[in-house]
């Protein structure tokens, strides 16, 4: 049962975000056809902006950073090269 409200959750985030997307996409067709393009370069400029914004203050390893120095004792991984074998 948990299944089917997974998947029925899925789509209908799926479906909101295709509704975003034709909203999105229909603004910025009427800003061009309407010819508002310093509009249109603003909002870009700020969504843009936003983006870099989320980017930075995102947990992309999803470590917690620690005053211990337990990420200091960790012993060093050994690299392979993908080009060949290393010369003897």
């Amino acid at each position: 049962m948990r299944s089917k409200t997974q998947a029925g959750e899925r789509r209908r985030r799926k479906l909101i975000t295709f509704i975003w997307i034709a909203l999105l996409s229909l603004a910025v067709i009427a800003l061009i056809y309407w010819e508002q393009t310093a509009l249109l370069y603003i909002l870009a400029t700020l969504g843009v902006t936003t983006l870099l914004i989320v980017v930075a203050v995102s947990d992309l390893g999803g470590e917690t950073i620690t005053g211990d120095g337990a990420d200091a004792r960790q012993e060093p991984t050994t690299e392979r090269s993908t080009f060949g074998s290393a010369p003897l």
